[in-house]
């Protein structure tokens, strides 16, 4: 490694993890059409969030059965509309090992106060034991771990045959990781994660078991308006034909149509998964000849293809004291910003100090490749700093 700054800049330096980049080519004119100054519940508008859910049927390869929602408040006010709304008919399996699934946890034991709730966690890094999870209850989980770059390989841990529900919050998983729809019955995610959209507005995709579910079980608790999706013991169907339960953003919503023809214009669902793959490849291809570095995810085929979470390996940052490490990280970053040549790669607050670098499909290859000889100058600077202060 050398302090010698190199000679090559990725063309768009943003790696954050949400809001995530732009799909390449985007600029304002990408939403022209949006019906600007129009009510949502206009012919117009609601052709518009017809089409939005159309081709997130169509990219994302979801089984016709399948309804899909779009709902307030982002991947978080989908995951909770859900809990709030399907949990408590019988017993749940909270599956969690990083932050947001922690959250979820807290939002069951804490909010809505179950009574048969047993929590399966493993920390940062690694995958708790799926074979223990009893598919009898209902079990929410991430499919992909935003804030630990730990993902499940694939579905083959849910039985075909289950009796409980699962929800599965797929938010950086969805457009970059294949989601095995027929194991899910409840799959949230939101626009600003893989496909580069803008933020507040949720995805929530049900199975007929999960309508099923609705239809037939009424919580104990008073469910706030916009959680509710049963009118009389049936679901209200306009919420998956385009009806939102509170007003969109229009301007959002063409974004997002944007994305999405962007994302049919280049291939599909197969195409998006293989850029997001070839981006990490470069990033493993890195660590391997890195030493100083190494993956969060202690298991190769657990690791995310999106939020890509690396930890400092190096004894010199790695024996350092957690305050001793988030100063390192934030001297390493606070270079790369400088420089403007990555914004925004700071491991997540409450995940082990080291850098998370999204690589969803929007992000080119060509830029994640001109960011590895800057992460190997700004780990040199940075460890000279550190001797110097020693």
């Amino acid at each position: 490694m050398t302090t010698t700054k190199p000679g090559l800049r990725p063309a768009n330096p943003n790696f954050s993890s949400g809001p995530c980049a732009k799909r390449p080519g985007w600029s304002p004119e990408a939403l022209k059409n949006a019906p600007l100054g129009r009510s949502h519940r206009a012919k117009i508008g609601k052709a518009k969030l017809e089409q939005a859910i159309d081709l997130t049927r169509e990219v994302l390869q979801v089984p016709a059965d399948h309804r899909i929602g779009i709902v307030p408040a982002s991947d978080t006010g989908a995951v909770e509309m859900a809990m709030w709304s399907l949990l408590g008919e019988r017993g749940v399996d909270m599956v969690a090992w990083e932050s947001f699934g922690e959250g979820w946890v807290t939002d069951v034991v804490k909010q809505l106060k179950l009574a048969d709730v047993r929590t399966i966690k493993a920390p940062y890094g690694e995958l708790p034991d799926l074979a223990s999870i009893d598919f009898d209850r209902d079990v929410v989980f991430t499919w992909n771990g935003t804030t630990s770059g730990v993902r499940v390989p694939n579905g083959d841990f849910i039985p075909a045959d289950r009796k409980g529900l699962t929800i599965c919050d797929a938010t950086s998983a969805a457009f970059a990781q294949k989601l095995d729809f027929q194991k899910l019955d409840v799959v949230t995610f939101s626009w600003q994660k893989a496909l580069g959209g803008e933020g507040a507005h949720g995805m929530l995709i049900l199975s007929p078991r999960a309508v099923a579910r609705l239809e037939s079980y009424k919580p104990a608790w008073p469910l706030p308006k916009i959680f509710r999706m049963t009118s009389n013991g049936k679901l209200i169907e306009g919420i998956f034909k385009g009806e939102t339960i509170n007003t969109p953003s229009m301007l959002c919503v063409e974004d997002y149509i944007d994305a999405l023809n962007w994302a049919k214009s280049i291939g599909g669902l197969e195409q998006l998964v293989s850029r997001a793959d070839s981006n990490t490849r470069v990033i493993s291809d890195w660590v391997a000849k890195t030493p100083a570095v190494d993956f969060l995810a202690t298991v190769e085929n657990t690791r995310s293809n999106t939020s890509v979470c690396l930890r400092f390996a190096d004894p010199a940052v790695a024996n350092l004291d957690d305050a001793g490490q988030q100063a390192f990280v934030k001297g390493f970053v606070a270079l790369l910003e400088a420089e403007k040549v990555a914004f925004d790669i700071a491991g997540y607050r409450d995940a082990p100090p080291g850098l998370r670098i999204w690589c969803g499909a929007t992000v080119e290859t060509s830029d994640v490749a001109a960011l590895m000889p800057w992460l190997d100058w700004a780990y040199a600077t940075q460890k000279a700093a550190l001797k110097a202060a020693a």
